[in-house]
């Protein structure tokens, strides 16, 4: 890493240019290529994913993503002639667009169960020939545009369907909120201004060529909607943490009497080494989605993995250039003048940190204990956890979206479930099979949970397909209910085989609600395999990085700890409806499978950032020392502010996303939030130095079978000259920021007088000095 910091350095405007050419040509290229985000998720394996392919090849027109047009007249019958000519002339309209195949109409005998009982509000269907996953954003919103043309004060038009969801608006402004934040954090950590704008500057550059570039992939890779706001948020806040922590050491470097390249160049070979693996850690678990097996998923794991890795790079390259300009502005202007008087800063434990880590120590059983019964209580909510697709009721009623008031048309006119079709789809091969088919469709309309079925429907055979006979049943309870889902089972399990016994046909249940629920369920069943490979992969890496079995062990186990709270605490709000106005939740729902995976992989990877950065200075002072109390509480009290400020910035950027009209997002943000507050106050402050004080040396011991076979991968080990080794009479004469590198340059301040003296809250600070084990020590 030196090598690379040194180049950076001395070549600042070059690497500047770089990073702003390949900003700028991203950017420009991807308004060139446009963006192709996903509505909806695609599904293999499953009933409801057998039922869509069974209908894709008989009748592609009504094979793809379903939404539905909800018409409710305020100014009498909806079947007025007047209404009627208005509703015909949208749906010939909605008709035209890409991609749509046919159009169900309210009028006429077939669509007699698509008016409400009242004559005031009518749905009509519309079925398009792609999955939602496959229909750009562009023809979603011409949809809802078109749709909703006729909307007036007698006639209220509404869209209800993913695409018309993925529409809805949403608030910009957790990005601003998270600068905003982190900027007042920065600011009180550093107490100037420009060492506090470096992080920002270098992380927004690098996370805005980083959106340019996702933006050019999802048009060849299937991503979420959401993607952006989840990169935002996971960019951000790794980004700013990672320039924080080498800028934070660059400081510490430069108060210690380096020379401006000396201390980019310490912080390159410690904290910098520290970020690539922490970094590499975030993407093993964020790539860990891949192996789900779900496209949106999939790309998902992809862009977050490039929104680390550009402020990652930036942090390596971008930021020693940005410090090779500021020189001694790096400081603030009384630590530039101790600097002018010749003081330097010889120790750095915080007086503080210091004390609260012998208090660890000296209460070590007590604060294990403690901190690992409040993880279990703040975790034990997730064993309820109802995963699941939440229907449109749960869209914020602030933001007024017209999925959410679809839904209540629908609920009002026709009951919760009409906004959720299931379709009893199955292939037949002449009369007697329709005839089973007929009687399979009357048991689905008499079985309890059913509100009615609209069919059966048989469309003919063509090349290479049979005929298949198709129709629409409504549940009585709504799409996230845990009801439905229950009746999805009854009618695949108790219904529809005693129904089609003594025929050839097979019959399934499929729909977006289906779907759902299938969905929710291949993931759940995935869930443990993933978290195993994940956890396993990451206990690999910092066993070859700190050369110990005890220390990925008590990591790993933390980290599911804190996740296992995070879920907990959605769970509460989103599930169970605690605190739930305060984040901006009118409607609790199950929780969407992607949320669990998403954020244990995103959280895993940042609590095992924390850990990297807390256990790499442990680990140096091991190596010096080969004292564990004394490397604990060192490390302890060196890095307990930075890493406050670190998580400070993380909890305020995701906090920044809560108030997103986004569900998924706002749950991921909020969750997160709370982790990194769990991770930064309870498990890294408390409960993994406690545990470390009770293993003593056993937390650096490495069987001799593994050391023989695990490549040699230390996170310090181009570390230069021991820091302290500067820190005597030679470094009162040499100005601290004249480059060795260019000795004829001129200093920008005075040369210090005399010799070089500790700073007064170096002097009363106790020094951690060298001692031998104690008594109690484990050996």
């Amino acid at each position: 890493m030196k090598p690379l910091a040194r180049w950076c350095f001395k070549h600042r405007f070059a690497v500047i240019a770089l990073w702003i050419i390949v900003l700028v040509g991203l950017t420009l290229l991807q308004f060139s290529t446009g963006t192709k985000y996903s509505a909806g998720t695609s599904l293999s394996g499953t009933p409801s994913a057998a039922a869509a392919n069974l209908l894709r090849s008989a009748a592609p027109s009504i094979s793809g993503d379903t939404e539905t047009i909800v018409f409710e007249s305020h100014n009498g019958p909806i079947t007025a002639p007047a209404a009627q000519a208005t509703i015909n002339q949208t749906l010939t309209s909605v008709s035209q667009l890409a991609n749509v195949g046919q159009v169900s109409a309210p009028f006429g005998a077939s669509g007699s169960k698509q008016i409400s009982r009242d004559r005031r509000i009518a749905f009509a269907t519309v079925d398009f020939t792609k999955d939602g996953n496959k229909i750009p954003q562009s023809e979603a919103n011409s949809l809802v545009r078109t749709a909703r043309a006729s909307n007036s004060s007698t006639l209220q038009v509404e869209v209800v369907g993913s695409l018309a969801a993925s529409t809805a608006p949403n608030s910009q402004t957790g990005t601003l909120v998270g600068i905003v934040a982190a900027l007042i954090v920065l600011l009180l950590f550093f107490r100037a201004v420009l060492p506090a704008l470096l992080p920002l500057v270098s992380t927004t550059l690098a996370l805005f060529a980083a959106l340019g570039a996702i933006g050019i992939l999802s048009n060849n890779i299937s991503m979420a909607s959401f993607t952006v706001q989840l990169c935002e948020l996971i960019g951000l806040g790794v980004g700013i943490d990672y320039s924080l922590f080498i800028l934070a050491r660059t400081r510490s470097g430069l108060r210690k009497g380096l020379t401006l390249p000396q201390a980019v160049e310490v912080a390159s070979a410690t904290s910098g080494r520290a970020v690539l693996f922490a970094g590499i850690t975030v993407c093993i678990a964020l790539l860990g989605m891949v192996t789900v097996g779900v496209g949106v998923l999939s790309g998902a794991a992809v862009a977050a993995s490039l929104a680390v890795l550009f402020p990652m790079a930036a942090a390596q390259t971008l930021l020693p250039a940005f410090m090779s300009l500021s020189r001694r502005r790096l400081l603030s202007r009384k630590q530039r003048k101790e600097l002018d008087q010749g003081v330097f800063l010889t120790e750095e434990p915080s007086k503080g940190w210091l004390r609260w880590a012998r208090t660890v120590e000296a209460h070590k059983g007590t604060f294990a204990v403690g901190s690992f019964m409040l993880l279990l209580a703040l975790s034990a909510p997730f064993l309820s956890m109802r995963q699941g697709s939440a229907d449109y009721s749960t869209d914020p009623t602030s933001t007024n979206t017209t999925v959410h008031r679809g839904y209540e048309l629908l609920a009002q006119g026709f009951g919760p479930g009409f906004s959720g079709p299931l379709q009893v789809v199955a292939a037949v091969n002449g009369r007697a099979d329709v005839a089973a088919f007929d009687r399979v469709s009357a048991a689905v309309s008499h079985t309890p949970g059913v509100a009615s079925v609209i069919g059966p429907q048989v469309l003919p055979a063509g090349p290479g397909h049979p005929a298949v006979a198709v129709a629409d049943a409504y549940p009585t309870t709504s799409p996230q209910s845990a009801a439905t889902a229950t009746l999805i089972g009854q009618l695949r399990s108790q219904v529809i085989p005693p129904a089609a016994q003594g025929s050839n046909i097979s019959v399934l249940v499929g729909g977006h609600t289906a779907l759902a629920s299938d969905f929710a369920s291949q993931l759940s069943s995935k869930l443990p395999l993933f978290v195993g490979m994940i956890v396993l992969l990451s206990c690999l890496l910092l066993m070859v990085v700190f050369r110990s079995v005890a220390i990925p062990i008590t990591a790993a186990v933390m980290n599911l700890l804190s996740a296992g709270a995070a879920f907990g605490v959605i769970v509460a709000v989103f599930q169970w409806g605690w605190l739930s106005s305060l984040v901006g939740v009118h409607q609790t729902g199950p929780i969407p499978p992607l949320v669990p995976i998403l954020m244990f992989s995103v959280l895993f990877g940042l609590s095992m950032d924390y850990e990297v950065f807390l256990l790499s200075r442990m680990h140096e002072e091991w190596m010096r020392r080969r004292d564990n109390s004394s490397a604990v509480s060192v490390g302890l009290s060196i890095n307990g502010k930075t890493i406050t400020a670190a998580a400070a910035i993380m909890m305020v950027v995701f906090a920044g996303f809560v108030p997103t009209t986004d569900r998924t997002v706002k749950m991921i943000g909020l969750g997160m939030a709370v982790a990194i507050a769990i991770d930064s106050l309870i498990i890294r402050t408390m409960l993994v130095p406690a545990i470390m004080y009770l293993l003593g040396r056993r937390n650096w011991q490495l069987p001799d079978a593994l050391e023989r076979h695990l490549p040699h991968l230390d996170v310090d080990a181009e570390r230069p000259a021991d820091e302290a080794v500067l820190v005597d009479s030679r470094a009162a004469l040499r100005h601290p920021f004249r480059s060795r590198h260019n000795p004829g340059e001129r200093p920008n301040h005075p040369s210090p007088r005399g010799g070089g003296r500790t700073t007064s809250s170096s002097r009363s600070l106790p020094l951690i000095s060298e001692r031998t084990p104690a008594k109690d020590d484990p050996v």
